[in-house]
């Protein structure tokens, strides 16, 4: 195995490791074809962590190469109980080297120390729900007719591309990977450019839990080159992709005009998050802190748009704001913290590009609104209000610590208001009444909605978008149609 594939690096939770840099192809850790590497920025300092190697297309094609021989060699032949093993036993393997991933998290994401391991938990949960379920994907009998045996099969799509995004690295690798190994696929996943550096970690206990060679291969790269390749490339059989919207309209057209590939993709957001004069205020506000600064505000189901009864609007702005204030912004290794810095210089232009819109918008900042500090990518935690719903800050994912809080009088209308975007991925309802949840709740065109709560993701419950936020679902039972197709045989009786 080469040393030009790994380094050590250091951080305050680990000590020194070795982290690999290399593409994981076929079990092992390899320089790219080109001998290209990119650098990979800690986003809390602006420093260079390390280089890793860069996948181009014929880092792909070499890629899916093991994919497919995996898939139609020896990952076939292996039982539906034993890839459950296998799966169980990674999911053990990541349990067990908790605190590492975490730490290479934070250090390559910038997220604090303490939702990292929130993050690595869920990963662990996710793995082990799918490996739960890889005996269990079965098909049926059909009774047509006394001279006739019907039965269907659901069978794996074949060799998947996977292309994850940087706001939750591991996690993002854990819901795409679990249904796609519990249904009997290969896969070749690329990460983001911006953290690629836990999955490479992750990488490691693939092998050592026993998957043989090049059923999971992870490679480094941009979108542009790695990921486009993947997108339009004549033997992968499907395309999984979470991101921003526009990419995935990219992808979904460059699928359609290669082999015309099976495609599922997880998109942006805008969602409303709903507060009704009888809400418990005090849980609202913490609930609606959660739903826009979790994760540095850089999550797709951001609860960005706030709509408050107008009966309780000004004690809800003046508490929210005192909420916000108290964020912990800072070191993601201080356990204290709750919010570390944007993932890049590009995010963090693009997040103060919005702030400047919505100021010379005439919108009010209420808090926040500026750089917090001067060394890193850091913004603190900005609430907007005298907005109106024309704004670029009520229409566009800002996907940053950046929220917009509107008044409402009616039911009626902030169901249309809270309907009136391209997205629909997710939104909340606070209130104490049942009957305004459910009614609510069923009119609200998203993919999931969260009552007195928010950001309420778990591996069971399905998870994704209506409208321009996506295409199918991930999590739960349902993740498994994605990867799967249904064979009818029928059969003659003598």
């Amino acid at each position: 195995m080469s040393s030009n594939v790994f380094v050590e690096l250091k951080t305050p939770i680990t000590g020194t490791y070795k982290q690999p840099t290399g593409l994981f192809i076929n079990n092992e850790f390899v320089e790219g074809v080109d001998k290209k590497t990119f650098e990979v920025i800690n986003p809390a300092t602006e420093e260079v962590i390390c280089s890793v190697h860069e996948a181009t297309e014929k880092d792909v094609d070499i890629a899916v190469a093991a994919a497919r021989k995996a898939f139609e060699g020896p990952w076939r032949e292996v039982t539906p109980q034993q890839r459950g093993i296998y799966l169980l036993k990674l999911a053990d393997l990541l349990e067990k080297n908790l605190d590492l991933l975490a730490a290479v998290e934070s250090l390559d994401n910038g997220k604090s120390i303490t939702m990292a391991r929130g993050d690595v938990g869920a990963v662990v949960g996710t793995i082990r729900y799918y490996g739960g379920w890889a005996d269990k994907i079965e098909g049926k009998t059909i009774d047509i007719s006394p001279d006739t045996f019907h039965y269907t099969r659901q069978e794996p799509l074949g060799v998947c591309g996977q292309i994850i995004p940087w706001n939750f690295p591991l996690l993002m690798l854990a819901w795409k990977v679990g249904p796609a190994l519990a249904t009997g696929n290969t896969i070749v996943m690329k990460t983001a450019e911006q953290t690629p550096l836990s999955a490479l970690v992750f990488a490691q206990f693939v092998k050592e839990a026993g998957f043989p060679p090049g059923v999971l291969n992870i490679i480094s790269g941009f979108g542009r080159i790695a990921g486009a390749a993947i997108a339009s490339h004549m033997d992968i059989d499907k395309v999984a992709f979470t991101g921003s919207t526009m990419v995935g309209r990219q992808i979904m057209k460059a699928a359609a005009e290669s082999n015309l590939k099976k495609v599922t993709l997880e998109l942006g957001g805008k969602s409303p998050n709903i507060i009704f004069n009888d809400a418990d205020i005090e849980q609202a506000i913490d609930w609606v802190n959660f739903g826009i600064y979790f994760n540095h505000g850089q999550t797709c189901c951001a609860g960005s748009r706030v709509y408050v009864q107008e009966g309780i609007y000004d004690k809800f702005v003046a508490a929210f704001k005192k909420r916000a204030q108290q964020n912990k912004v800072g070191d993601p290794f201080h356990d204290e913290t709750f919010q570390g810095p944007q993932v890049s210089q590009l995010q963090y232009d693009r997040i103060m590009g919005y702030i400047k819109a919505g100021k010379e918008e005439g919108a009010t900042v209420e808090t926040g609104g500026e750089r917090h500090g001067d060394k890193g990518y850091f913004i603190q935690p900005t609430i907007f209000t005298n907005v109106r719903h024309d704004m670029k800050i009520m229409k566009e994912e800002i996907f940053g610590p950046v929220c917009a809080v509107a008044k409402f009088s009616t039911e009626e209308e902030v169901i249309k208001l809270g309907n009136d975007s391209n997205y629909g991925l997710a939104a909340a309802v606070h209130t104490k009444d049942l009957n305004t949840a459910i009614r609510v709740s069923n009119h609200l065109r998203a993919g999931t909605v969260w009552v007195n709560t928010y950001n309420a993701l778990h591996h069971q419950l399905p998870f994704g978008g209506y409208k321009e936020s996506g295409i199918g679902r991930e999590l739960g039972e349902a993740a498994l149609a994605n990867y799967t197709q249904c064979k009818s045989v029928a059969i003659k009786l003598n």
